[in-house]
C-alpha cells in the first residue's frame, strides 16, 4: 500500500511542477522570440526525457537488464504518441491536428527514421556487425539525431513566423507576462525542471516494485510500467501546455522526446558492455517499436490531412493512435 502512495505522491509532484514548467517555458518563448514548436522539440523534450536517460543507464550499468533498458525506450515512444490521442480529447472544438502547425511533420518524420533504424537493429540481432561491444546502429543514431536537431532549428529560423499558428493568444500572453522578466522565468523554469527530474527518477523503481508484485516479466515491465512512469513528465507538461494554449509546444514536446529517446538508446548501447544492446534485448522488442512507428505514421497522416472537424470525442487519426496503443499492450501482454 505504501508503494502505491509513494507512486501517487511522485506523480502529483510531476503534474504540479510540469504545469509550472510549461508556463515558464511559454514565457521564455515569448521573451526570446523562440518558436513554441522549437522550445517543445529541444528544451522541453530534453528535460522531460531525462528520467528515461537515468532509468536506462541504471538498467544497463547497475541491474544489467537490457530488456528493461530497451523496452523502457520503445514503450516510452509508443506512450508519448498515445498522449497525442489524449490531448485530442482536450481539444473539444476541433481536432488537435488542426490546431498545430504542419512544421511538426519534420520532427515526426525524423522520429520515424530513427525508430526504423532501431527496429532493424532489433530484427537483425547479432547478424549485424558490431563496433567492439557497440552496435553499428549506435553512431548512425547519434549522427542523425544531431543532424535532425540542426535541420529543425534552421527550418524554424527560416520560417520567420514563430507564433503564426496562435496570433490571438500571443497578444494576450504579452500582457499576461509583462510583469515577469526573462531572468526570473528562466530561473523558475530551471527549478521546476529539477523538481520534475528528481520526482520522475523515483517512478521507475516504484513501478518495478509494483510490477514484481503482479509477477510480470522484464519485457512487459520495461515497455509498460517503466515506460509509462518515465513518460509522466511529458503527459503533465503537454496537458498544462494545452490549457494555456501553447499547442505547438505540447506536440513539439512529444516528437522531440521521441527523438531524444533514440539518442538515449544509443547511449545505453555505449554503456552496455555485454555486446550490442538490441541483440541482447531480444527480437520481441520489435512489437513495441513497430507499434510506435505505426502510431507516429498515423499521427503524421492526421497532420497532413488537417481535418477541421471531428464527429466523435476524438478525430479519426487520434482514434487510430489510441486503438494501436491498446493493441500494442495486448500483444506485449501475450508475449510476456
Amino acid at each position: 500500500m505504501i508503494i502505491y502512495l509513494e507512486f501517487f505522491l511522485a506523480t502529483a509532484v510531476i503534474l504540479f511542477s510540469g504545469y509550472k514548467l510549461s508556463v515558464y517555458g511559454d514565457v521564455i518563448a515569448e521573451k526570446t522570440g523562440l518558436s513554441r514548436l522549437w522550445l517543445g522539440v529541444a528544451l522541453m523534450a530534453s528535460v522531460t526525457s531525462l528520467p528515461e536517460l537515468a532509468t536506462g543507464l541504471s538498467a544497463v550499468l547497475v541491474a544489467r537488464v537490457p530488456d528493461i533498458a530497451a523496452g523502457g525506450i520503445f514503450g516510452s515512444c509508443a506512450f508519448n504518441v498515445f498522449i497525442l490521442g489524449l490531448l485530442d480529447i482536450l481539444s473539444r472544438k476541433m481536432p488537435l491536428s488542426a490546431r498545430v502547425h504542419q512544421r511538426n511533420i519534420l520532427s515526426a518524420g525524423f522520429t520515424l527514421l530513427l525508430m526504423g533504424i532501431a527496429g532493424l537493429g532489433v530484427a537483425m540481432g547479432n547478424t549485424l556487425p558490431g563496433l567492439s561491444w557497440i552496435g553499428i546502429y549506435t553512431p548512425i543514431l547519434i549522427f542523425i539525431y544531431l543532424a535532425s536537431m540542426r535541420m529543425i532549428y534552421l527550418f524554424e529560423k527560416r520560417s520567420g513566423v514563430p507564433h503564426a499558428s496562435q496570433p490571438a493568444t500571443d497578444r494576450d500572453r504579452k500582457d499576461k507576462y509583462a510583469g515577469l522578466s526573462l531572468k526570473r522565468a528562466s530561473a523558475l523554469y530551471a527549478v521546476n525542471a529539477l523538481i520534475v527530474i528528481a520526482a520522475a527518477i523515483f517512478l521507475p523503481g516504484l513501478a518495478e516494485k509494483i510490477a514484481l508484485l503482479t509477477g510480470l516479466g522484464n519485457m512487459f515491465v520495461g515497455n509498460i510500467f517503466v515506460a509509462v512512469a518515465t513518460s509522466l513528465p511529458e503527459l503533465a507538461i503537454c496537458i498544462a501546455a494545452m490549457k494555456i494554449g501553447a499547442v505547438d509546444m505540447a506536440v513539439g514536446n512529444i516528437f522531440g522526446s521521441n527523438l531524444f529517446n533514440m539518442m538515449i538508446l544509443a547511449l545505453e548501447d555505449v554503456f552496455y558492455f555485454g555486446g550490442p544492446l538490441l541483440a541482447a534485448a531480444g527480437k520481441s522488442q520489435a512489437v513495441a517499436i513497430a507499434s510506435a512507428m505505426a502510431m507516429t505514421g498515423l499521427a503524421i497522416s492526421g497532420l497532413i490531412y488537417n481535418s477541421k472537424k471531428k464527429k466523435f470525442i476524438t478525430a479519426w487519426d487520434s482514434t487510430g493512435v489510441i486503438a494501436l496503443y491498446f493493441a500494442n499492450l495486448i500483444l506485449l501482454y501475450l508475449m510476456r
